[in-house]
């Protein structure tokens, strides 16, 4: 575990593997170990990075609100710690608004992006609601908990564990400090106009179980990138938890084609352009 200062915040990082770096990029909730379940997957042609940004269990700042251009520095400061950049970054929910977000700012430090289950902005009534309510819950820990996860993972995951199984899932969404100022940032998030921005090829991934960002959200995202790939899953929000192996095939197929689709051009055989990928 290595931890570097960007600001006021220390942020500490893990990384495993070897190869290019690829960044997890975690959305709300309680940082990098919302990744566990599938960074070894990509270890074995890619130096994974797993940071933990203000606002998740494992980063200390001095509990300031949180803003987007805080959390999309502190992403460009580990890329540029771990060194071999640009690297490949993966964003999940707040953290695909995010990494967006770095995109458009730091083109030099982002080779390619994949966006999964996230959002361009909040003119939609539901999720601001869906947001909303999440946030009131917070006097009622147990109801918090319970409803964070009845929207992180869709009915028929559910459906398919123990009773065990979904009280150890709903213990892990408790609220905290640090998940307000998440969600009070979701709440004010819109990047809508800095997509036209992102130069790097993108992968937009959306999820058509996910009832907390409904898979209409990736479309937009990806309608708003030049030459935008787009796939869709099956699946409710957490899907590097519910389909894991199709998840990772998406982002390993995407990346490794790229990386073909760049020799390819170096040695002057006919370049497959980005829109083509996954499609």
């Amino acid at each position: 575990m290595r931890e570097i200062t960007v600001g006021s915040a220390r942020v500490p990082y893990r990384t495993i593997g070897r190869g290019r770096p690829l960044v997890l990029v975690h959305g709300t909730n309680r940082g990098s170990a919302s990744w566990d379940g599938v960074a070894g997957a990509f270890a074995d042609t890619r130096t994974v990075v797993l940071p933990d940004l203000s606002g998740s269990d494992a980063a200390r700042d001095d509990g300031r609100e949180l803003t987007l251009e805080m959390l999309a520095e502190q992403v460009a400061a580990v890329i540029t710690d771990v060194g071999a950049g640009p690297a490949d970054v993966v964003g999940h929910s707040l953290g695909a608004v995010v990494v967006a977000a770095l995109g458009a700012a730091r083109p030099d430090l982002v080779r390619r992006l994949v966006l999964t289950a996230g959002f361009a902005g909040q003119g939609d009534e539901y999720l601001r609601n869906v947001l909303t309510v999440w946030c009131g819950l917070a006097e009622v820990p147990d109801a918090f908990a319970r409803y964070a996860m009845l929207f992180a993972y869709s009915r028929e995951h559910l459906n398919s564990l123990d009773r065990a199984a979904v009280e150890e899932l709903a213990g892990g969404y408790r609220p905290n400090a640090n998940r307000l100022r998440q969600l009070t940032l979701d709440l004010r998030l819109d990047v809508r106009d800095r997509l036209r921005l992102i130069q790097a090829p993108t992968l937009v991934i959306g999820c058509s179980n996910d009832t907390l960002v409904p898979a209409e959200h990736s479309r937009e995202l990806a309608g708003g990138i030049a030459g935008a790939a787009y796939a869709e899953v099956a699946s409710g929000h957490l899907v590097a938890a519910e389909r894991p192996a199709e998840f990772v095939k998406l982002v390993r197929d995407f990346i490794e084609q790229e990386d073909v689709i760049e020799q390819e051009d170096v040695i002057g055989q006919d370049f497959i352009g980005r829109e083509d990928v996954l499609r």
